[in-house]
C-alpha cells in the first residue's frame, strides 16, 4: 500500500475511532495548468445516507459581493471509490445530488475550476504559478451540523519549489494540508510555484512573508524588514498576538488588492513599486491595513458576520467599524512604526478626506446604509455611483479620526479610539460578535459621555462632516486656500480612446450636470473648436462664470448644450498649524505617537 493511502487510512481509522466526524479530502492537480485550470477530488463520507447535497459558496468573506463561483465549474462527476459512476444532477445554480448511492462508504467527486481573474478574492492558474482561493475551489456537504476536518492534499507540478499557505501541514507528508473545518478551509488561501521568502520572528511567533513575481526587481529582504516594523507596531497596539503563525501572500504580477485572513493575508502589488517610494509607501500601507483585520474583523467582528452563510448576503450597518476604523489605523499606524514621515501621513488623512468631500454622493447615502449596501452597490459601480454612493472606506476612516479626536477631548487625553478598539475585543472578539449599538455604547463609556447623538449623526446621517474640533484640538489646519485657480470647470470625468473624448461621469450639481450633460456623451467641439484629450488645458483658457456651448454627439445625434462653467473646488489639505498651543503640539504628539517633527522636513 502506498505510504500516503496508510496514512489516509491510519487517520480515517482514528477519528471514526474517536467519534470525530471524517474529513473531506480534495486532492489538487494541475496537469491542465497552462491552460488555467486545476483539477480537484473530494472524497466525501457518505455516514449512512442515502443521498448527498454539495454546495459551493457564492462568495468570499471579505469581499462583499456574491460573485458566483460556481460558473468556473464544469465536467462535475461522481463515483464510488472503486470508480462506480454515481447519479449525479445539479439542484440550484451553487447546489449538486448525488443518489443511487449503492453500498459505497465515500463519494468521489471529480470537477475542473477554471481560473483565469488575477484578484484577490478568485483563483488564478497559470504555467508558473497559482492562487487558489477556499471559496471558488472547494465543495463540501451542504448538511454538515457540526465541524468537520478537510485536508489538500496538492500534486505539485514539475518545477514548482513549495505550496505556501496558513494551514497546518498534516504531519510527515509533503503537500498536504489540514482545516479544522470549512470556515478555515474558505479562510486560508494557497500559494504555489517557486517564490522567495522571508521569515521572522516578532512577539514569539514565526512569520512568513511569500514574494512571488518580484523577480530581481523586488527586494524581499527589505520587504520582510519593513513588514515586521508593522507587525511590532500593531501586535503592541492590540497587546495580543492570536495565532500561532502568520504568512503574507505577496503576488507581484501586476495587480492590486489585499484581503484578510485569519492567520494570513493576500496581497498584490507591482514589481516595480519598490523604486517609487509613494508606491511603495501604497504597499506598505496595504499589508498594515490587512494585518490590523487580523484583529478587526477576523476576531472582533459585527455579529452579522458570523458564522457565515456562504449562500447569500450576510447584512451588516457596521462594516464602516469594519473597513473604516481599519482604513484610518492603516496609515496611522504605519506612521507610528516609523515608515512615513510627517509629511506623508497627513497627506494620506488628507486623501480620505478629499475623496469624502469630492463625492455627491455623501449628502445622499450614510455610512451605516453604504455598509448594509454594500453587497448591491459597493462592488457594482457604474456611472451614477459618484453621486448616490459614499464608500465606506473613506468616509468611515474620516469618522473614525472625528472620533478618535472626540474621544481625545472628552477625557482630556487620557483615552482615545486606540483603548475602545482594544476594549471592543476583550469584550466582543471570539464567537460573541457585536451589534453596532454596542459598540456605540462602548465608545460612549470609554469617553465618559454619550455619543449616541454623535453617531447619529456621523454614521447615521449624511450631513457635512465638521473637522473644525478635531483640527483644533490637534493642532492642525486645513491649508489655506489660495485663491480659486482662474479656470472654468465642468464637473466631470472623462475617457479619451479611439480618438474619441467621451463623458464617464458626470458630477452632481455640478455646471454639467445643470447643462444636461449625460454619462458616454461624446465631447467633440467647445464653442466650435474641436476637442481632443486636452480638455483640460482648454478649460484653462475660460473663467468661471463662462457660458461656453458644447457640441457633444449623442448616440450619432450632434447636440448643442450651453454651460455656465464653475470653479473648480477646493481639496482640503491637512497641515500643521503654526499658531497652535503648546498644549495642542503635545496632544498632536500624543496622537501621532512619534516624536515631534518639523513639518517642513521629510526623507521622501
Amino acid at each position: 500500500m502506498p505510504r500516503a493511502l496508510l496514512i489516509t487510512c491510519v487517520w480515517l481509522a482514528l477519528t471514526a475511532a474517536a467519534g470525530a466526524a471524517e474529513p473531506i479530502v480534495y486532492t489538487l492537480g494541475f496537469a491542465d495548468a497552462q491552460n488555467s485550470y486545476v483539477d480537484v477530488e473530494a472524497r466525501l463520507p457518505i455516514e449512512g445516507r442515502t443521498e448527498l447535497e454539495v454546495m459551493m459558496a457564492v462568495w468570499t468573506p471579505g469581499s462583499y459581493l456574491v460573485r458566483e463561483y460556481a460558473r468556473h465549474v464544469e465536467q462535475v462527476r461522481a463515483e464510488s471509490e472503486t470508480g462506480q459512476a454515481l447519479q449525479l444532477v445539479k439542484t440550484r445554480k451553487n447546489r449538486w445530488r448525488i443518489s443511487a448511492l449503492g453500498g459505497a462508504s465515500a463519494v468521489v467527486l471529480r470537477y475542473k475550476v477554471y481560473g483565469r481573474e488575477m484578484s484577490v478574492r478568485t483563483n488564478w492558474v497559470e504555467r508558473d504559478f497559482a492562487l487558489i482561493n477556499g471559496a471558488p475551489t472547494f465543495v463540501t456537504l451542504a448538511d454538515d451540523s457540526g465541524p468537520r476536518p478537510h485536508e489538500i492534499h496538492i500534486r505539485r507540478p514539475e518545477g514548482w519549489s513549495a505550496a505556501h499557505t496558513a494551514l497546518p501541514p498534516v504531519e510527515g507528508e509533503a503537500d498536504r494540508f489540514r482545516a479544522p473545518d470549512y470556515d478555515t478551509l474558505v479562510d486560508s488561501p494557497i500559494l504555489l510555484g517557486s517564490p522567495r521568502t522571508a521569515q521572522f520572528e516578532v512577539g514569539g511567533k514565526p512569520h512568513l512573508l511569500v514574494d512571488d513575481g518580484g523577480g530581481d526587481v523586488w527586494n524581499t529582504e527589505q520587504a520582510a524588514a519593513d513588514v515586521q516594523r508593522i507587525i511590532e507596531t500593531q501586535q503592541a497596539f492590540w497587546g495580543s498576538v492570536p495565532y500561532d503563525r502568520y504568512t503574507i501572500l505577496n503576488v507581484i504580477h501586476e495587480a492590486r488588492g489585499g484581503l484578510e485572513h485569519l492567520s494570513s493575508t493576500v496581497v498584490m502589488a507591482s514589481r516595480w513599486h519598490q523604486r517609487l517610494r509613494p508606491r511603495y509607501l501604497q504597499w506598505l500601507r496595504l499589508v498594515s491595513h490587512e494585518y490590523f483585520h487580523t484583529w478587526n474583523v477576523k476576531r472582533l467582528r459585527p455579529v452579522e458576520l458570523g458564522p457565515f452563510d456562504y449562500e447569500r448576503e450576510n447584512h451588516t450597518r457596521s462594516l464602516w467599524i469594519a473597513e473604516g476604523v481599519t482604513s484610518y489605523y492603516d496609515a496611522l499606524l504605519l506612521h507610528r512604526s516609523g515608515l512615513s514621515t510627517v509629511d506623508e501621513y497627513l497627506g494620506m488623512l488628507s486623501d480620505r478626506v478629499q475623496a469624502v468631500q469630492r463625492t455627491p454622493g455623501r449628502a445622499i447615502r450614510s455610512l451605516e446604509l453604504a455598509s448594509f449596501d454594500a453587497w448591491i452597490r459597493y462592488y457594482r459601480r457604474d456611472e451614477n455611483s459618484v453621486n448616490t454612493d459614499m464608500s465606506y472606506y473613506d468616509k468611515g476612516a474620516a469618522v473614525a479620526w472625528l472620533l478618535d479626536a472626540r474621544i481625545r477631548a472628552a477625557t482630556r487625553g487620557k483615552k482615545s479610539l486606540d483603548d475602545v478598539m482594544r476594549a471592543a475585543y476583550d469584550r466582543f472578539s471570539g464567537e460573541r460578535g457585536f451589534r453596532t449599538e454596542a459598540f456605540y455604547a462602548l465608545a460612549s463609556e470609554i469617553a465618559g459621555v454619550d455619543l449616541g447623538p454623535w453617531f447619529e449623526a456621523h454614521a447615521g446621517g449624511t450631513d457635512e462632516l465638521d473637522y473644525g474640533p478635531a483640527l483644533k484640538w490637534l493642532g492642525l489646519r486645513f491649508a489655506p486656500s489660495e485663491e480659486a485657480p482662474d479656470r472654468g470647470w465642468l464637473g466631470i470625468d472623462t475617457a479619451y480612446s479611439g480618438g474619441r473624448l467621451r463623458v464617464a461621469e458626470v458630477l452632481r450639481g455640478g455646471p454639467a450636470w445643470q447643462a444636461g450633460l449625460n454619462p458616454d456623451d461624446e465631447l467633440v467641439a467647445i464653442e466650435g473648436y474641436r476637442l481632443g484629450p486636452d480638455l483640460g488645458q482648454r478649460l484653462q483658457q475660460y473663467r468661471p462664470g463662462t457660458r461656453v456651448e458644447l457640441l457633444v454627439s449623442r448616440r450619432q445625434r450632434m447636440v448643442t448644450l450651453p454651460v455656465v462653467l464653475g470653479p473648480p473646488p477646493t481639496a482640503p489639505v491637512i497641515e500643521f498649524d503654526p499658531d497652535a498651543s503648546k498644549v495642542a503640539v503635545g496632544r498632536r504628539a500624543a496622537w501621532l505617537a512619534t516624536p515631534e517633527a518639523d513639518p517642513k522636513r521629510s526623507n521622501k
